[in-house]
């Protein structure tokens, strides 16, 4: 039986060690040295720990960034223990760190994600009204990790404009494009094949699998022709001013949605 769980800001030292434990949990790799984290958090940076009863089960870890004259809060890793990743706990960790970063005066979170992980896309876009600002190619290089490893590690750089009206505002999914029903295919497997054909800008669209993780595993070649694919048709949009705004779950095809608009009709 799960324990109930409360959310709370760490900022004492044995905490912060504490989060070393559900981080290498999550990726099996060396954790972040806790002197880092812990100096961090004492000069603008915000860690947040979950917990169910005692016992650690995730992690929100963000540090100040600068750039261009703008001060800003990095959101570098968000983590939960794998018997606790259903029922909004990642969504409800951002909302706090919303709230306590609103109190220290950022307007501006940022981070990076996989754009081919449907459930963090959601998260990211959908629930929290973040959006897909930036596509970046192989952003870490080689990874050996077990979600990463095989894989050029692309990723969507996302902005949360904490205090925008575009962030307060509902996404309705009733009102988005739907995929043309010939674009699709599958394997033998049943994993969803998309058209090199395909063309996003037709409704702004650009498919993702709903499975990535699991076509990696048994189809690694499917995995990387994703990658290239998606990769492709975001950049395309991406260079007519779009950004991504959102993402509807397709399940009974097996593939989710993203949906792009123009950056300059964003109330951000």
């Amino acid at each position: 039986m799960k324990k109930d769980i409360t959310i709370k800001q760490i900022t004492q030292l044995d905490e912060v060690k504490q989060v070393q434990q559900i981080e290498q949990l999550v990726w099996q790799m060396n954790p972040i040295p806790f002197h880092q984290t812990y100096t961090a958090v004492n000069n603008g940076g915000i860690l947040i720990g979950a917990y169910g009863g005692d016992e650690i089960i995730g992690f929100l870890y963000s540090f100040p960034g600068f750039k261009g004259g703008d001060i800003y809060l990095c959101s570098h890793m968000l983590g939960i223990h794998p018997d606790y990743r259903t029922g909004g706990l990642g969504a409800k960790m951002k909302e706090l760190q919303k709230d306590i970063a609103l109190q220290m005066g950022y307007k501006l979170i940022i981070w990076t994600f996989d754009p081919l992980e449907s459930v963090n896309t959601y998260l990211n876009l959908h629930k929290l009204g973040g959006i897909g600002g930036r596509y970046i190619e192989n952003h870490y290089g080689k990874m050996n990790d077990v979600l990463n490893a095989g894989l050029p590690t692309d990723r969507f750089l996302v902005e949360w404009w904490i205090d925008s009206e575009h962030v307060a505002e509902p996404r309705d999914k009733s009102e988005k494009t739907n995929l043309p029903t010939d674009a699709i295919e599958y394997t033998d497997k049943g994993f969803p094949v998309i058209a090199d054909t395909f063309d996003p800008t037709a409704g702004a669209i650009v498919p993702i699998p709903t499975q990535y993780q699991e076509i990696k595993k048994e189809d690694l070649q499917l995995a990387i022709d994703w990658r290239y694919k998606t990769r492709k048709w975001i950049q395309q949009l991406m260079a007519d001013g779009y950004v991504a705004v959102d993402l509807t779950p397709n399940p009974e095809e097996k593939i989710s949605l993203y949906h792009f608009e123009k950056r300059n009709t964003l109330s951000l």
